[in-house]
């Protein structure tokens, strides 16, 4: 079967410049991008747009955009690969015990804005900024991630009022004294959201903290872990 192409704008992938870091892949809303023998590739022309936002995430500028000719980007087509991408009752899951599992949460509340950056478990500690999704995705989230530490929880695509988000994270970096920050967060392009915030609140700041930015796949897996620049 023959298939028709067109002349259009399309990304280009320098496999010799790639490094198979995988930034691009979450970049990508129409998961078009995939990690393969250490590479970067475009999985399928139809799921490329060709508007290039994946551009700005490659830290080796293996991404360009070229005009050539290629398969017409088909929208239907394209969310029904997401669709699949999103389906994980095939997959594997592993019982790992149905006796009571101990919450490491240690205080109420946890919602971004009905938390008080000065409250006592604030200060002096070690905060975990998380997206809302990733507690549902990560199986050991209580003891991989929130054990020892405070604990605040947003979404940076549907909360409103993300202004409030920048100064109570600021508080907490110059009023509670806080230790240290982890944003975590899903691997979809929203939740970058979150870690812009604190970064937003970190160049404000008078006072440094160390910022670790973990980003968690949606079958819970840990796709990065890496301190953030401020």
């Amino acid at each position: 079967m023959t298939t028709t192409k067109i002349v259009r704008e399309i990304i280009n992938i320098d496999e010799d410049k790639c490094d198979g870091c995988g930034a691009c892949v979450p970049a990508c809303a129409e998961g078009a991008l995939q990690i393969i023998d250490g590479k970067a590739k475009l999985v399928s022309e139809v799921y490329c747009d060709g508007l290039g936002v994946c551009l700005g995430e490659c830290p080796q500028g293996a991404i360009t955009i070229e005009k050539r000719a290629a398969e017409e980007f088909d929208e239907e087509t394209t969310k029904l690969h997401l669709e699949r991408m999103a389906d994980f009752r095939d997959g594997e899951t592993q019982e790992e015990t149905t006796r009571e599992v101990t919450s490491q949460l240690k205080q109420w509340p946890i919602q971004m804005h009905l938390i008080s950056p000065s409250a006592p478990y604030y200060q002096g500690a070690d905060v975990l900024l998380t997206a809302d999704c990733v507690a549902y995705t990560m199986g050991g989230f209580h003891q991989e991630c929130l054990k020892g530490k405070s604990i605040a929880i947003a979404c940076p695509k549907l909360d409103e009022g993300q202004d409030v988000y920048v100064e109570k994270i600021k508080s907490w970096l110059e009023d509670a004294k806080i230790n240290t920050l982890t944003v975590l967060i899903m691997e979809v392009p929203c939740c970058i959201g979150l870690l812009n915030l604190a970064q937003q609140a970190a160049q404000s700041s008078k006072r440094t903290v160390p910022i670790k930015a973990i980003v968690v796949s949606l079958q819970g897996k840990i796709l990065s872990e890496e301190w953030a620049s401020t």
